[in-house]
């Protein structure tokens, strides 16, 4: 088989999807798509689709494996089981459809927090560190002695679904009080909207936190409180060497890294510092890159010329 043998990573979001794909030899391509707003599984299905057999037109070679993460909860196979932000993709067998939308590479999907983590843990050089992805939701993942824990057989790390406030808002998975009910995009825009009393958008939101107008310094300080909890929580029970804050909002706001570390030292008990904060070192692509380590970490057949 002639060509460059590429890796394909696809980060799949609850508003948009990016793709990226490399190999030695050529250089990078990557593109990105926004999901349609009404959510038809059929209609994301051929979105997708059309922007793989884009790439596969790009790339000079073979796939040999492709790696996804998902927000969504899979079961072993590759099925969704829940997705709150597209509940038609509940019962979807992934896996067989990117089997078929890329013929002859091996796939596997895992939590895109899970991979996040990874992907920040090898970019910064630590075997342990608690990584937390705020975006449409609120994902995470930690990597002690080098390794995802608990590890993809046991499930992924839902530090979004901590319960932080039994009292509190009603989650996107039916629970009442998670993390993610209070911290993630959403519901910082929900909470910036009662504040002003009025619609925001994100580019409003980000404007107001610039000129530090009340409504906004409150939206987005309550929810880096609300993160904040959820770290000292965890790191009570895994002492990671530091934390890491990305994903899509956060690479918006970069003052949110430092805001969550103040509430966190301001929960800490006596002789238990909290560790070091950061921001991610790659941004908003976190889970992409981790989506590509996954892609040429997949045990695959070799490829004869």
């Amino acid at each position: 088989m002639s060509g460059i043998t590429g890796f394909l990573g696809i980060d799949v979001g609850g508003t948009k999807v990016a793709v990226r794909v490399e190999g030695t030899g050529a250089d990078p391509y990557r593109t990105t798509f926004r999901w349609s707003a009404d959510g038809d599984v059929a209609d994301d299905m051929a979105a997708l689709d059309r922007t793989l057999a884009q790439v596969r037109r790009h790339w000079p070679g073979p796939l040999r494996a492709a790696g996804v993460a998902m927000p969504a909860t899979l079961d072993t196979a590759g099925r969704v089981t829940a997705w709150p932000n597209r509940p038609a993709w509940a019962g979807l067998d992934l896996a067989a459809e990117l089997r078929r939308m890329l013929p002859g590479t091996a796939v596997a999907c895992a939590d895109d927090g899970d991979l996040a983590a990874l992907a920040e843990a090898r970019a910064a050089g630590h075997d342990d560190l608690l990584y937390l992805g705020i975006g449409t939701g609120v994902g995470g993942g930690a990597v002690l002695g080098g390794a995802l824990f608990p590890g993809t057989a046991r499930g992924s790390f839902e530090i979004g679904h901590l319960v932080v406030d039994r009292c509190g808002r009603r989650c996107d998975c039916g629970r009442v009080g998670c993390v993610q009910s209070r911290a993630s995009g959403p519901a910082i825009l929900r909470r910036a909207a009662e504040l002003r009393d009025g619609p925001v958008d994100p580019a409003e939101l980000r404007e107001a936190w610039r000129r530090r107008e009340s409504w906004a310094v409150v939206a987005v300080d309550e929810a880096c409180a609300v993160l904040a909890t959820a770290v000292v929580g965890t790191a009570e029970l895994l002492h990671p060497a530091a934390v890491v804050v990305g994903g899509g909002f956060a690479d918006a706001f970069p003052d949110v890294t430092p805001l969550v570390e103040r509430h966190a030292r301001a929960l800490a008990r006596p002789g238990h510092p909290v560790p070091p904060h950061r921001p991610a070192r790659l941004g908003g692509l976190s889970s992409l890159y981790g989506a590509l380590h996954l892609a040429r970490t997949l045990p695959v057949p070799a490829l004869v010329d």
